[in-house]
């Protein structure tokens, strides 16, 4: 239960993350660097993704095809973790 909590705030950091980044944009603000971003996506790829469709973010840069990627992996992961392996 306790690694689906940390699971569940990983993922809305990293949405809340892509939000700020996106408001921040339009402002001319301060913004979140990319490696950040991408880190953040690493570890709660289900936010990031969330937050890259929802919010229009990120999704003509190159290196954000990888959060995708890290959807996958994690899926694969958790099915791993829930099923056992096959």
């Amino acid at each position: 239960m306790f690694l689906l909590i940390i699971y569940l705030v990983a993922n809305s950091i990293a949405f809340l993350a892509f939000a700020l980044d996106k408001w921040q944009a339009g402002r001319d603000g301060w913004r979140v660097r990319e490696t950040t971003l991408l880190g953040l996506a690493f570890l709660g790829p289900f936010g990031a993704l969330g937050g890259m469709l929802l919010l229009r973010h990120k999704t003509r840069k190159f290196f954000f095809l990888l959060v995708p990627a890290f959807v996958f992996l994690h899926g694969i992961f958790l099915w791993i973790l829930v099923l056992g392996l096959p």
